[in-house]
């Protein structure tokens, strides 16, 4: 099951939605108001959402009244989002890695550790370039990802999780460079033939200011949880950053 990207896999098969479907999506969606409260936007704003999945978190965005635009490299993912377009609510399968509207968004998102999964720098760099060139004049992207050391800290080594009639044994570990976590599948008792892996890049907040700033971004702010508290390198579960686009 390796022969492609990790994630190529992962996220079209169907076990990776049994696995995280159950997610606290209560949570998400409060984070998500909260976030906009904050933000302040204008009711005409475009938004993107980078990595939308099924678009659920798009559909929160769209509901509070903006136009939204979603991408994600998962087919079967875009499919069932497309069922819920509508005027100002479309998806796209797209590659985040190549290049989408120019100087056309107002606010870019990239919600719950959707980012560090590829290969090389090269690519995480051509990532934020195009979401940096999908925003217009003094548009704003925000990125939700994991803090690097509050991760390292609290890394759970082994668990099983049940649903239904479908039992996931999920193996977690880290290096230097990366946190990866191996699935190991039962249907029925019977333990299938392959497992999945996940790898996200150990990206530190100086590795965002880099890689923003070479895109001509620069971090406004940064917090570290979903309730936008202060960022503690060491205590914070989270660390979302808000990154402007400056003048070149």
């Amino acid at each position: 099951m390796q022969e492609k990207p990790w994630y190529e896999n992962w996220f079209n098969s169907p076990y990776y939605h049994i696995l995280y479907n159950n997610r606290d999506e209560s949570e998400a969606f409060k984070f998500i108001g909260k976030l906009i409260h904050s933000l302040n936007p204008s009711p005409s704003s475009k938004m993107l959402d980078v990595a939308c999945g099924k678009g659920r978190h798009s559909r929160a965005l769209y509901e509070m009244g903006f136009d939204v635009t979603g991408i994600d490299l998962a087919h079967d993912s875009i499919e069932e989002a497309k069922k819920f377009e509508a005027d100002k609510l479309h998806f796209y399968q797209h590659d985040m890695r190549l290049p989408f509207r120019v100087n056309y968004f107002d606010y870019a998102f990239n919600f719950f550790t959707s980012f560090g999964y590829f290969k090389t720098q090269r690519e995480h760099d051509n990532a934020i370039r195009t979401i940096a060139h999908s925003l217009n004049k003094d548009g704003l992207f925000i990125i939700d990802y994991l803090n690097v050391h509050y991760a390292e800290d609290h890394l759970v080594k082994s668990e099983q999780k049940k649903i239904d009639d479908v039992t996931f044994n999920i193996t977690r570990w880290d290096d230097e460079d990366h946190f990866y976590k191996q699935i190991q599948i039962e249907v029925d008792g019977k333990t299938l033939p392959y497992f999945f892996r996940e790898k996200v890049a150990k990206f530190s907040l100086g590795d965002f200011t880099d890689m923003l700033s070479y895109q001509y971004m620069q971090v406004q702010d940064v917090y570290g949880d979903y309730q936008l508290g202060h960022y503690d390198v060491r205590k914070s579960p989270r660390m979302i950053i808000v990154a402007k686009k400056t003048p070149r």
